[in-house]
């Protein structure tokens, strides 16, 4: 277990969990491991991180990309052609916080839809498939997301993923998962990240989010998938060279790092229950599913952002999503003391703003 960000930078870090740490295991693995030229597919660490991924998501094989935002992108470039449509959730991750790329990149258009919590319809994914018409752009590719980094870390339901999935595939549509977070789910749901993984065409997962390793995520489909995937991948300038120095790292992450993920889920609910006894402040602790809490600012004459500035001055980092909205995430370099800390914090601050003069 790496030291907490409170013991080594004075700091409680809740901003996301990509701000982990590599962990001693991890830093050893990574000095002592076996490198090659991974363009020319001959770095065994990078396979072996491949390999392992695969067989963690039931898939024929895997391709180490360095973020979740490539893996995600050649994973639309693979499945469409320019001038389809992706239908996906209005919040999700590919659609905000990706750049355009799907646009700029494989010249396809977002359809994106209103999900409950993140979670999309099965009926909202059917009305929006278009029918086989030719003056109407066609459906390429459904994106998911699980767990919902905006919605607050909500896991997609199994039965509504495969209800989505048999839709698609009964029309021929690809369904890829966005799962950067999937072993989140699949420790919240106690089941094999094969499982959620294994009605979609295709899931990308990161491991440099709560598993903690530096650099690195995984696209996993079938092997075709991955050939095409991996000329993408170069195109795209993701083509690492001795890249078994991170791989090594990605496969202590996936051997030591998946089932300590509970812990992160535990103090995340401790976090929003605390929240939810803090005046002005407003969220429904039932709501947390994972690692990640978004709360409300309710209080007069206080801002999201000014509460997330005042946290800071007192030594606690956090994310202000817009006006009103705060997003904190749990991960291993906070544990239940700094959890604790923070909490403390924020009512003293919460406190303090409710007796100033308006």
């Amino acid at each position: 277990m790496a030291p907490t960000q409170e013991s080594t930078a004075g700091l409680i870090d809740l901003r996301s969990d990509t701000v982990t740490r590599p962990t001693a295991a991890m830093r050893r693995a990574m000095a002592e491991a076996e490198v090659g030229d991974d363009v020319f597919r001959e770095d065994p660490t990078v396979r072996r991180l491949e390999e392992a991924a695969a067989a963690r998501t039931g898939k024929e094989a895997a391709l180490f990309v360095p973020t979740g935002t490539m893996g995600n992108q050649i994973a639309v470039n693979v499945w469409t052609r320019p001038g389809q449509e992706v239908i996906l959730e209005e919040r999700s991750h590919i659609f905000n916080y990706e750049m355009g790329t799907m646009a700029v990149f494989s010249g396809v258009l977002p359809r994106p839809l209103r999900g409950d919590d993140g979670v999309l319809s099965v009926e909202s994914v059917r009305k929006a498939i278009r029918p086989p018409v030719y003056y109407l752009t066609q459906t390429g590719l459904i994106a998911l997301e699980n767990t919902h980094n905006m919605a607050g870390g909500t896991i997609f339901p199994v039965s509504g993923a495969e209800t989505i999935c048999a839709l698609a595939r009964a029309q021929r549509i690809p369904v890829h998962l966005d799962g950067a977070r999937l072993f989140n789910a699949a420790v919240a749901l106690r089941r094999d990240p094969a499982e959620l993984a294994r009605p979609f065409d295709s899931v990308m997962f990161c491991l440099s989010k709560g598993l903690g390793a530096p650099v690195g995520s995984l696209i996993c489909g079938p092997a075709g998938f991955i050939d095409e995937a991996l000329r993408v991948r170069k195109r795209m300038g993701g083509g690492m060279r001795q890249a078994g120095v991170l791989a090594a790292a990605g496969l202590v992450a996936l051997e030591e790092n998946v089932e300590r993920l509970a812990e992160d889920h535990q103090n995340a609910l401790r976090l929003a229950e605390g929240i939810s006894g803090i005046r002005g402040l407003s969220i429904q602790s039932a709501r947390v599913q994972t690692n990640i809490v978004v709360f409300e600012v309710v209080g007069d004459g206080i801002t999201a952002k000014e509460v997330v500035g005042l946290w800071k001055e007192e030594g606690v980092l956090a994310l202000a999503i817009d006006e009103t909205q705060v997003r904190a995430v749990t991960h291993y370099d906070v544990d239940r003391a700094g959890v604790e800390r923070a909490l403390a914090i924020l009512a003293k601050l919460m406190h303090r703003s409710a007796a100033r003069p308006s």
